[in-house]
């Protein structure tokens, strides 16, 4: 009895011993990095036997799944994207799939506004499904100076410039047209008249009018901006 009573306590000081250091082995973690963007607040991502966790800070880079219209969309609606590429530390492991989704939803969008004010379209990334159907959450934003996607200010100059031109065309017109008499002369200062004042015309109302909405075409890629830590089990 007494070896009986003897061994067992023997066996459970062992499993006591045991116990932390299985646990200390779950934990153990090695730091890896993640370089998709030189501007991100942070590029760690911290590997477990457990899983993979993509710390906050971490910019990703994803793509729309389709044809993005901002005046076709309203607050609240789904709109999807993907990763094209698989998704490795700079170390070499794999940290998601190809073609995993990214799900994001719309919080706001603000429409084009005068001025040339483009419209801005806001949106939170709320979770990752990988391929084989796997899904976590994350909370992301665009990684933009507003947090917004909007166009840049090329579409806003090419407006403007198609309206200078467009004006520019109707005042040539209007000044070969007052001059009467068809003479060389005549409608060369017609030009001279019209061209400008068509121009100035079509600059003034390309600088007043509403910006352009937004739109992206499948395919288009946006970086985004993680707000928490993302876990990914392995």
């Amino acid at each position: 009895m007494k070896k009986i009573l003897s061994a067992f306590l023997v066996l459970s000081m062992a499993a006591f011993n045991i116990a932390p250091a299985l646990a200390i082995t779950e934990q153990e973690e090695t730091v890896e990095h993640l370089s998709i963007s030189k501007k991100a607040p942070s590029n760690i991502v911290k590997v477990t036997k457990m899983k993979k966790i993509i710390t906050q800070g971490n910019v990703l880079a994803v793509s729309f799944d389709s044809t993005f219209k901002s005046k076709e969309h309203k607050a609240g609606d789904i709109v999807n994207f993907v990763l094209p590429e698989a998704l490795y530390t700079d170390e070499g492991t794999l940290l998601l799939p190809a073609q995993t989704k990214i799900v994001a939803e719309i919080t706001r969008i603000v429409p084009p506004k005068k001025f040339n004010k483009n419209a801005r379209v806001n949106l939170t990334y709320k979770q990752i499904v990988t391929p084989d159907g796997k899904a976590y959450d994350i909370k992301a934003r665009p990684f933009t100076k507003d947090s917004a996607l909007k166009e840049g200010p090329w579409s806003t100059a090419g407006k403007v410039a198609l309206s200078t031109i467009t004006l520019g065309i109707v005042g040539a017109g209007a000044g070969v047209g007052f001059a009467f008499i068809p003479t060389h002369a005549a409608i060369g200062t017609g030009l001279a008249i019209g061209i400008p004042v068509g121009c100035g015309v079509g600059l003034v109302v390309g600088l007043l009018t509403p910006g352009v909405n937004y739109k992206a075409k499948e395919g288009e890629q946006v970086m985004i901006l993680l707000m928490d830590d993302a876990s990914i089990a392995k």
